[in-house]
């Protein structure tokens, strides 16, 4: 540790203006509240404000001088400028803006449920010393390939594995932890689990940064496709290949495991079923959650691979990346000339074709009172049999329109007639289907290009045996189909 990375760290870096920020406790009650407390990946702006200003109007009854601005300016605040402990994006899944924490903010969460935790007397010692020996026998004898050292380590096991089974049909009471280890190892594991989740801010923020220089060296033309194309992938091939990106595609792979989900599942319920986690409700909630919340992280992570992906796709495109370079030539010229002229910039006259807006505050309109509506009191509705008996006799009258047969019926007209009427159409092909088919003539008519005046209108008479009379008469837009080939002006004369 050295004192000018401190300096700096405490001066620039995210996560101490958050420490040090005078409403701290309040900020970060509230994110944790919001991301780790519920599980959220990310938020939707719509919600996150929402929730914010119904935080905010509860702490100001009793603290009113904290917070006192609107939700939507600390979004902003927190998610721009040297805070950035929000990291604000669009998301295809929404049509606005969502929110999720930063590294920045995942690594203060972290810090202080760590500080909250041994300040509240809980230090799982014993357990974290079992884990600890545990891991270092794991490392010297899985990491060595000595096959003697492996066969010791496994016949030592295979002698502890076989004198608890003994032990266990012989009668013998069955050894478990005490109440106190179960809760430290419970604790522990709880603990992993929310430091796992914050890891990925980590891996992810690597990838968008390998984004963002592909993308930087792109528009500055710093050498050629092949040059950055090697970049990109170097960089990539360095962070798959390295300890964070070789951990992580280890944690996906056995993520992605149906096996050991289900064997995660298995084990995560049983957990219910010991008595000394009775109180650790909030601690299970999260174990019950933890393959949905990492799948989702996982997914997340992947997404951003994706788009280095589709970057390095149009790096490729031979079409794309020369307009990219075109517009760049361009812009440098633009530039240039631009430095040129900065000391003896040219004299231009402006010319203004328009007259000056000025607002009169005359002209606004004087306040009048909202509109007030009546209430209405909703009452349950009753259904009536004769309304539905009458509803699916109507449903059951509809009839299917034949559009190719009405369409034959316009073609075969139309080789007998240079322009013949609606009227004439249903002379030789009455309708069959109500006056709904007559509406549908005239859809045809209008999609075909035939002339439909809506200033006109023609009395259409067909058979109905619907109805008493035995016709139906209806006044509809006065339709004139033509030959193909017939211009407007004839039709309209017809």
């Amino acid at each position: 540790m050295k004192l000018d990375r401190l300096i700096l760290f405490f001066s620039t870096d995210p996560s101490a203006k958050l420490l040090r920020s005078p409403n701290a406790a309040h900020v970060i009650y509230f994110l944790n509240r919001q991301f780790k407390h519920e599980t959220n990946l990310t938020l939707p702006q719509s919600v996150l404000q929402e929730n914010l200003r119904s935080y905010l109007d509860d702490l100001h009854e009793t603290e009113p001088d904290k917070l006192s601005d609107r939700p939507e300016v600390y979004l902003t605040k927190w998610s721009t400028g040297d805070s950035r402990w929000l990291r604000r994006s669009f998301d295809s899944q929404f049509a606005e803006p969502v929110y999720q924490l930063t590294p920045h903010t995942e690594d203060v969460l972290k810090f202080v449920t760590g500080v909250l935790d041994r300040s509240l007397g809980f230090v799982g010692t014993e357990s974290r010393l079992t884990r600890i020996i545990e891991t270092l026998s794991d490392i010297v004898v899985r990491g060595s390939s000595d096959p003697e050292r492996r066969l010791a380590f496994l016949e030592a096991e295979k002698q502890l594995i076989d004198s608890e089974i003994e032990s266990i049909k012989s009668g013998k009471a069955v050894k478990t932890h005490s109440p106190t280890a179960i809760r430290e190892r419970f604790s522990d594991a709880v603990s992993d689990l929310v430091s796992l989740q914050s890891d990925f801010r980590a891996v992810e923020e690597s990838f968008k940064t390998i984004t963002r220089d592909v993308q930087k060296r792109q528009n500055e033309n710093a050498g050629g496709r092949g040059d950055i194309l090697g970049f990109a992938l170097e960089s990539e091939d360095e962070l798959n290949e390295g300890d964070q990106g070789t951990s992580f595609n280890a944690f996906v792979k056995l993520l992605l495991s149906q096996s050991q989900q289900d064997d995660l599942e298995r084990m995560i319920n049983q957990l219910d079923q010991i008595e000394d986690l009775d109180a650790q409700s909030d601690g299970k909630r999260r174990l019950h959650g933890m393959i949905g919340s990492l799948s989702a992280e996982a997914e997340k992570v992947m997404r951003t691979t994706r788009r280095l992906s589709h970057t390095l796709r149009r790096l490729l495109d031979n079409g794309s990346s020369s307009a990219r370079m075109h517009l760049a030539n361009v812009l440098r010229q633009i530039q240039a000339e631009a430095v040129r002229l900065a000391d003896d910039p040219p004299d231009f006259g402006l010319e203004l074709l328009t007259e000056p807006n000025v607002a009169n505050f005359l002209d606004r309109p004087m306040w009048s009172a909202p509109v007030q509506f009546e209430a209405v009191e909703l009452v349950s509705e009753e259904p009536d049999e004769d309304e539905r008996l009458l509803a699916f006799r109507q449903l059951a009258q509809l009839q299917r329109l034949d559009w190719q047969t009405m369409r034959d019926n316009i073609q075969t007209m139309q080789r007998d007639y240079d322009t013949f009427s609606l009227r004439q159409l249903f002379e030789a092909h009455p309708p069959t289907a109500g006056s709904i088919e007559v509406v549908a003539y005239v859809q045809l008519a209008h999609d075909a290009g035939h002339h439909v005046d809506q200033d006109a209108t023609e009395e259409i008479i067909y058979p109905d045996a619907t109805v008493t009379s035995g016709f139906t008469t209806l006044e509809v837009p006065k339709v004139i189909f033509a030959k193909p080939g017939i211009e407007p002006m004839e039709l309209q004369n017809a």
